[in-house]
């Protein structure tokens, strides 16, 4: 099971990096790739009630790799988060196979509440650089969320969401009309 995460992983690197030159020098010199095996690794003593143990582990890879992801979080094989620096992953978050995350996203909560929390961010979705993710919603398959986004609220499969807050503008990749210009045309 181990080594087929750690596969899954490589192969993401190597499929989303263009940078990536070998599999050797991803799993030597990628902070993403290392987080998630300490994750992995966190996540196993957290699942077998050994929690202190699993946040220390936790601890030890945010100090070596600067990304923060909570050993409770749920986070599928072949995920890819590229450079990583300031990536923050909550404890309900549930992060499903061909995501890309990017330096300093946060998939976080919003306040007090207790259950369900975090997002849950479906197969192939792209967070770029800053994004932050709020809220115990989904982000569908194939979405993309774009650079500084603040998402509040649901986004749709293979959908484009930018801004703060976040709005979707492109569906399927087709332009979506933003609601706010007709109301400017009234306006005239």
């Amino acid at each position: 099971m181990f080594f087929r995460s750690l596969r899954a992983d490589l192969d993401a690197a190597m499929q989303h990096d263009p940078a990536a030159r070998s599999r050797w020098e991803v799993l030597l010199t990628y902070p993403g790739v290392r987080a998630l095996i300490w994750h992995r690794r966190a996540a196993f003593f957290w699942r077998h009630r050994m929690k202190c143990l699993a946040r220390m582990m936790a601890e030890w890879a945010r100090f070596r790799t600067g990304i923060d992801i909570h050993p409770a979080a749920t986070i599928s094989a072949g995920v890819f988060i590229d450079h990583g620096a300031g990536v923050v992953i909550g404890e309900t978050a549930e992060v499903e196979e061909g995501v890309v995350l990017y330096q300093g996203v946060t998939l976080g909560g919003t306040g007090k509440e207790t259950g369900k929390r975090h997002p849950t961010v479906k197969k192939g979705a792209v967070i770029s650089c800053g994004a932050k993710v709020l809220g115990g919603f989904t982000v569908g398959e194939g979405a993309r969320i774009g650079a500084g986004a603040v998402v509040l609220k649901e986004i749709p499969p293979h959908a484009t969401a930018v801004g703060v807050p976040a709005r979707v503008v492109r569906m399927d990749g087709e332009r979506v009309e933003d609601p706010r210009a007709e109301n400017k045309n009234e306006d005239l």
